[in-house]
């Protein structure tokens, strides 16, 4: 029997805010435990809980994002279950009436439009930490780390659309483009800013009846995703055709084993015991508000892509690495405004392909990014200025990049004190060229007997010769007409 995977994911978004969802604790992540925290994140009793007005800003944006209609109001609710890191024994959510409905994103790559079915506003719990783990004394059970306690969320639920983990993996991706590009995450995976529920389950092909689905809980990396849900697949595949029945329940995937294990039975909404959060208005949001958040969106990065793409001629690859890198991005638009204000001769297609090529390495090679490099754009494109009007070769501009990276110094400055610029002059080349030319006849010859291609190899010798100073271009006319005439 052929089966199809039915795939729906629900990522959790933490809102890069100052302060937490319904008090004025630090959203800050990484300090001391339980040192952000105070009684209304502690859920001690007569504590009132206040709505952050920026949460729900960054709700309206990121529903604003993925087309999504928002809604003039809004409910809070009690969502009611018991864990350690649940200091109030219940979560503040939203159920039936979220911020955002509907919605969607077309995915690039797999060209298939996912919709979503809603965003709402939650707040986080705490953080079990596990003793006999890394930097954790002890070797059995847990402490609590309160400090992520009603730390602001988003949650956005998508259509169970995807068929493939490929398509699952890409979305997520995306989705975590969009919501650093918009600001209301810092999109740091390992801190657990963005991290994703992935619900699978399988149907014989034709069958429109949804199977029994099982949830993979807290997926924090584009690969983990992909790779969970494939295992999920191949999971339930076998328990379906040894006739076998799949259990509704909530799983953990094991990175280590690349497989999924069982955590607990899976909850339906009425577990939960949802009832209207007493403790909170609803939220209103007025038809000027939510045009506000509009008028403020920037531009999003699928119309960077485009724009990179179509006006810049930016390849695909320089596009993907570019867009990918938040930091990156913000350098190289500084550097294209002043491509067109300054009304330079440098292209924004060689300043990518400097960026993402050379530039980006010689920072990785000093563990450096391009948020904090002393090579200012301006000086970048003073580098390119210099190659551009042949006063310097590319070997040499790379060699003056790498010391711009490691100094601060400006490339004019490195240029003249180490004399590199470039030598264009046939009169002081001919001298080189003529030595060459002596000490290579085997390959002279080859070139009067018409294979001119091995003009390379002397222009090689002479760039050697000269220090990378030489104009390839003047050197090869210089090669040929010597030995041609």
């Amino acid at each position: 029997m052929e089966f199809e995977s039915v795939i729906g994911l629900e990522v959790h978004v933490q809102l890069k805010t100052k302060s937490k969802a319904f008090c004025s604790c630090p959203n800050e992540f990484g300090r001391q435990p339980n040192t952000n925290v105070c009684p209304t994140c502690l859920g001690m009793p007569g504590a009132l809980p206040v709505l952050n007005e920026m949460v729900a800003k960054m709700a309206v944006r990121a529903g604003l994002a993925i087309n999504c209609d928002i809604q003039n109001r809004s409910v809070f609710s009690r969502k009611n279950y018991f864990y350690p890191d649940m200091p109030k024994n219940y979560q503040i959510t939203q159920f039936e009436f979220p911020v955002c409905l509907g919605g969607h994103m077309d995915l690039i790559q797999n060209k298939k439009r996912i919709g979503i079915t809603r965003i709402h506003i939650e707040e986080d719990a705490g953080k079990l930490v596990h003793q006999g783990a890394e930097g954790v004394s002890g070797s059995t059970g847990s402490l609590v780390d309160l400090n992520r306690a009603s730390v602001p969320l988003i949650e956005i639920v998508s259509e169970p659309d995807f068929r493939t983990a490929a398509e699952a993996r890409e979305y997520f991706e995306m989705l975590h483009e969009i919501v650093m590009y918009i600001g209301v995450c810092d999109g740091n995976l390992e801190e657990g800013s963005l991290r994703c529920d992935a619900n699978v389950s399988l149907r014989p092909v034709g069958q429109k009846e949804f199977g029994t689905r099982a949830e993979v809980k807290n997926l924090n990396s584009f690969r983990s995703v992909e790779r969970a849900i494939q295992h999920e697949i191949k999971r339930q595949k076998l328990i379906l055709l040894d006739g076998g029945t799949v259990v509704q329940e909530t799983r953990h995937f094991d990175d280590a084993t690349q497989t999924t294990h069982s955590l607990r039975g899976k909850a339906d909404a009425h577990d939960y015991r949802y009832f209207p959060e007493p403790d909170l208005i609803p939220l209103v949001l007025s038809d000027a508000q939510i045009d506000e958040e509009r008028q403020a969106m920037p531009e999003l990065p699928l119309a960077k892509r485009k724009r990179y793409s179509s006006e810049l001629g930016l390849s695909d690859f320089e596009v993907k690495v570019i867009i990918g890198d938040m930091d990156m991005n913000t350098y190289f638009e500084k550097a294209n405004e002043l491509l067109v204000t300054a009304k330079l001769s440098v292209t924004a297609k060689e300043t990518a392909k400097w960026i993402v090529g050379d530039f980006n390495s010689f920072l990785k090679e000093t563990s450096d990014d391009f948020g904090n490099t002393k090579v200012s754009p301006e000086e970048l494109l003073s580098l390119l200025s210099l190659k551009e009007q042949g006063k310097i070769s590319g070997k040499i501009a790379k060699d003056v990049l790498k010391q711009m990276i490691e100094t601060g110094k400006t490339a004019k400055s490195i240029v003249d004190a180490s004399g590199s610029t470039q030598i264009s002059d046939e009169g002081a080349l001919q001298s080189i060229v003529d030595d060459v030319l002596a000490a290579n006849q085997a390959v002279v010859e080859k070139i009067k007997n018409g294979k001119t291609a091995a003009a390379g190899f002397l222009m090689g010798q002479v760039m050697k010769e000269s220090k990378g100073r030489a104009k390839p271009d003047v050197v090869k006319d210089m090669i040929l007409k010597s030995i041609l005439g």
